[in-house]
């Protein structure tokens, strides 16, 4: 965990404020900061299966913050990251739907092959992450949301935000989840599904990245 914040900050002191991946980062650089504090006052029953999976599933973002190859999911963040037409609050919540929608099954895989157990035997970590996520998502849109003075501006915003749920996409992340352990053993059919969940992870980020007028 200690390594994981470490490059989290690192990011944090070296990206521009108003870059896409750095708004990101801030958010969840918070996360990790909670997680690792619940940790320590022994909030998870199980600490190495939550630490295990927390990292793992941070790296991923990780990877592609510090320039390694890009999935599908992440690819509208980068190329947007920059936009002068995209909401920090658009940005924050496309590096939710990329790191919940597909890194976070993923994450669970590996975690399950690396301590050699089954996605049931997470689900207490998973659902204990995931709550945490969805109370800072809350924070996340009452601190980025513009106010009623800019109630114009707004309005497209709350719009195309209304249409995307941290809830709905953590039900789906479990759910393939658990279908890629059950995929295990017929690699080619699994990277297939893999390959089809970036992709419709990756088009939901990309409508969340609309830019809207000033």
């Amino acid at each position: 965990m200690d390594t994981v914040l470490h490059r989290m900050r690192a990011l944090d002191a070296r990206l521009p404020a108003r870059d896409g991946v750095a708004v990101f980062n801030r958010v969840y650089l918070t996360v990790t900061e909670e997680v690792a504090r619940r940790l320590e006052m022994g909030h998870f029953p199980d600490a190495e299966a939550a630490a295990t999976l927390d990292v793992r599933f941070a790296q991923r973002f990780l990877t592609v913050a510090e320039a390694g190859p890009p999935p599908a999911c992440w690819r509208p963040l980068l190329q947007f990251r920059r936009h002068p037409g995209v909401r920090p609050l658009q940005f924050a919540l496309a590096g939710i739907n990329a790191h919940i929608g597909h890194d976070l099954a993923l994450a669970v895989v590996d975690t399950c092959r690396g301590l050699g157990c089954e996605p049931a035997d997470l689900e207490d970590e998973f659902d204990r992450v995931g709550d945490l996520l969805v109370t800072l998502e809350e924070h996340i849109r009452e601190d980025l949301m513009p106010g009623p003075d800019l109630l114009q501006i707004a309005d497209p915003l709350t719009h195309l935000l209304g249409s995307w749920s941290l809830e709905r996409a953590r039900e789906a992340t479990w759910s393939a989840a658990r279908a890629l352990w059950a995929l295990r053993a017929l690699p080619e059919l699994a990277a297939e599904t893999v390959h089809r969940l970036d992709s419709a992870v990756g088009l939901v980020g990309r409508m969340l990245l609309t830019p809207l007028p000033d």
